[in-house]
């Protein structure tokens, strides 16, 4: 997360939309989730309450934005209301009355209440409960009132209105909030006066006349419990004091209503903000107990510095709940700092790396904290300071810390994965070298995290940072000690199959069945299998027309020698529109073997001298629509070779073999060689064309390695082919050239020069 940024953030929000009360909306950054670069997931031991306020790629943690400043106290407030009915209302209506649109019943009743005449709605109503009923009559004249106050509370106010011109709408009749304030006098029973006090400080919010909540709520605070509703009045008066510009106090009050109402920790933290250095000084002279100045800096702290907000904590409250939630943020930000561009270093450069990353004051300070066993959950601290110690080198002081967090931590799923994960990446951290022995200290753990926790219901549990990891660390492990294969096996780059040897090495490797226990987990996880290697082995042996060798290949390529080409790969038309083809109506559909096995039984003929024009036809055809301008692309993409729509995609040795047309060339002319008719030649000499074209753009774009955008607008509107030349000099009185002619907009503009 960006400090500057939701600092900026934060004045304009509490600017424009304070008052509209929680209303929280995100900043994401857009990448994959903080949960894949973490290790630490703060869910582990920290009470949920805090989770907004947990380290993330989001302004508030797993919240797009806050709807629940409509709904967060719905359940208690139908929880209390029934117990004060006595289950008189049953919960179905009750909910209806409290949460749904309810407001035209409620004022029918009103009208019945008031003029003891009976309505629809009374009849209704009083069908299911009596409306007779004391309590029954109190709660409705108290929901009238609620409502009024609803239609100020709950409008549609876009809070990135920055036209500060568009107000949302202030309840002005002040003689209606004194009514409310006599009822608050004149109740007697205690549920109903609280509420109605609550009531008062609320529609004061949302008046014109803000401050006379606030002195309300001064004069009569003393008497009301420190229940929820107490602390949701204290955020309305916290808002007011910020309206009025008394940041300080409107501060320390909202870090009053963070530290004893954890249903409001995440609007009374988004509310909270010192305008200067001056203010956050007074807020923490206005605070009279420890406790109070410990709340305080736990805000502070999600906004600055987590260390110093730790530090001054500790001294105050060691035991203070919000020192836990802190701390995952501090660990989570120095997990931030680690350079995960882990792939070409030794593991040595990483372990360095990791090392000067982590800041040594927080490495003393966590150890501090931990070692005094004075915070609430100290295996929490214990197991913070194992991973620092892991990330700073110091592998056997990590599994003493380990230790000490397991003998007494909640044994929980989630606890016992997520020390499960961190000993695994202190425990690979120890080794430099590999050898038989110290395999066996990870071969669990490797199987744990790459087979059974993708599989696992564990939530929350942050392992995907270190699977990706823990690959790259045995990669480079391998890569120290010359075992290609295996550095290939938990680091995958498809270049690796540009060399034949390794390839086949890879084969050898994949078939062999002594594997050793971590080759066998490598084998379980790489990507690659053995019939993405046959395959790509037989789509080689196809571009280089080793038809045989490439049957034999895809025999091999078990699940994907039947997969079906979109379009047929035989045909030979005007225009290159591979979507074209796709769409085309098809008698028969053809399997990567069939494609194969037909271009096999045409090579034959060829050999015997049968049907030499079609048979050279329908080859070149084959062999055209298998490059980057055919129909059949599809033949050539694969785990190994890779995909894309244009020639850029891939790398070197697999572009210039997409786009060469050389092998459809050749066959093109042996079919104009064996022509009995000028349709035959007018066809043999264009198909000819398109190779020639496909050339020339090879050699002036795709050779070159330049992407579509670096192409350069040479201004050539055509270029006279050979093929284009001999289609006008002898063919232009057959069929075919008057079909090339409608069709191929480039060879009119050639023919009417």
């Amino acid at each position: 997360m960006m400090q500057p940024f939701l600092k900026k953030l934060l004045i304009a929000f509490s600017t424009i939309s304070l008052l509209v009360y929680g209303t929280i909306y995100a900043c994401s950054d857009g990448d994959w989730g903080w949960s894949f670069d973490s290790n630490f997931a703060p869910e582990t031991f920290v009470d949920k309450s805090y989770s907004p306020l947990f380290l993330s790629t989001d302004f508030f943690y797993e919240i797009g934005y806050d709807t629940e400043h409509r709904t967060r106290f719905n359940s208690d407030n139908i929880k209390d209301w029934n117990t004060y009915l006595e289950g008189k209302i049953k919960e179905k209506e009750l909910t209806f009355f409290l949460t749904d649109s309810s407001s035209a019943d409620v004022a029918d009743l009103m009208v019945y209440y008031k003029k003891e005449k009976p309505n629809k709605v009374s009849e209704k109503w009083n069908k299911k409960f009596k409306l007779s009923e004391a309590k029954i009559k109190d709660f409705f004249f108290f929901l009238n009132e609620a409502q009024i106050i609803e239609t100020y509370s709950t409008q549609q106010y876009d809070s990135w209105n920055y036209d500060e011109t568009v107000k949302p709408e202030v309840l002005s009749d002040s003689n209606w909030i004194k009514s409310l304030e006599k009822k608050y006098n004149d109740t007697k029973d205690p549920f109903l006066k609280n509420r109605y006090w609550f009531l008062v400080i609320k529609a004061s919010f949302y008046s014109d006349r803000q401050v006379n909540g606030v002195t309300f709520f001064n004069q009569t605070e003393k008497t009301m419990p420190k229940n929820t509703l107490y602390y949701r009045a204290l955020a309305y008066v916290a808002g007011i004091e910020y309206k009025q510009k008394h940041y300080a106090k409107s501060n320390y009050l909202y870090s009053q209503v963070f530290d004893k109402c954890s249903a409001m920790r995440v609007v009374s933290a988004y509310c909270f903000h010192p305008q200067e250095e001056k203010d956050w000084k007074q807020s923490l002279a206005m605070a009279k107990t420890n406790d109070e100045k410990a709340a305080l800096w736990a805000i502070q702290g999600y906004y600055n510095d987590e260390e110093k907000a730790i530090s001054e904590i500790y001294k105050l409250q060691p035991k203070s709940q919000h020192l836990d939630y802190l701390l995952t943020r501090l660990i989570n930000n120095q997990e931030n700092k680690i350079d995960r561009n882990f792939k070409d270093k030794s593991v040595l450069e990483n372990k360095k790396s990791n090392k000067d990353s982590i800041n040594k004051t927080t490495i003393d300070l966590v150890n501090k904290v931990a070692q005094s066993d004075k915070t609430t959950k100290p295996y929490l601290w214990n197991v913070a300071a194992a991973y620092l110690e892991t990330l700073n080198g110091n592998f056997k002081q990590a599994d003493k810390n380990f230790d000490k967090a397991e003998s007494k931590m909640p044994k929980t799923p989630l606890a016992i994965a997520q020390v499960r994960l961190l000993r695994f990446v202190n425990n690979l951290s120890k080794i430099d070298q590999l050898n038989p022995e110290n395999e066996k200290t990870i071969l669990a753990d490797l199987n744990w995290l790459y087979l059974e926790l993708p599989k696992s219901t564990i939530e929350n549990l942050r392992y995907e940072n270190a699977t990706a990891w823990s690959k790259n660390y045995l990669a480079a492990l391998y890569r120290s000690q010359k075992n290609s294969v295996m550095n290939e096996v938990f680091n995958h780059n498809s270049s690796f199959y540009d060399s034949e040897q390794q390839l086949l090495d890879m084969k050898a490797f994949l078939s062999k069945e002594n594997k050793t226990k971590i080759e066998k987990i490598g084998a379980s996880i790489y990507e690659i299998k053995l019939a993405d290697i046959n395959y790509f082995q037989g789509v080689k042996a196809t571009f280089e027309n080793k038809i045989p060798e490439a049957i034999a290949f895809m025999k091999q390529a078990e699940g994907i020698q039947t997969t079906v080409f979109y379009g047929n790969p035989f045909l030979g038309n005007i225009k290159d529109c591979h979507d074209c083809d796709h769409q085309a109506p098809q008698k028969k559909k053809y399997s990567m073997l069939d494609f194969l096995t037909i271009i096999q039984k045409m090579q034959d003929n060829l050999a015997k001298k049968v049907d030499v024009y079609n048979s050279s036809l329908l080859l070149g055809n084959a062999f055209y629509n298998i490059t980057h301008f055919g129909n059949g692309r599809l033949f050539y993409e694969g785990k190994i070779a890779g995909e894309g729509s244009t020639p850029d995609y891939f790398r070197d040795p697999i572009r210039d073999m997409i786009i060469n047309s050389s092998l459809a060339k050749a066959y093109y002319a042996k079919a104009f060689q064996a022509t009995k008719n000028n349709e035959q030649k007018a066809k043999t000499q264009y198909l000819l064309a398109k190779c020639e074209r496909n050339d020339y753009y090879n050699k002036k774009y795709y050779s070159l390695n330049l992407s579509t955008w670096d192409i350069q607008d040479d201004q050539t509107n055509f270029i006279a082919w050979q093929g284009f030349k001999n289609l006008k000099e002898n063919y232009s009185k057959t069929k075919y050239y008057k079909e090339i002619i409608n069709e191929c907009g480039y060879f009119k503009t050639y023919a009417r020069k």
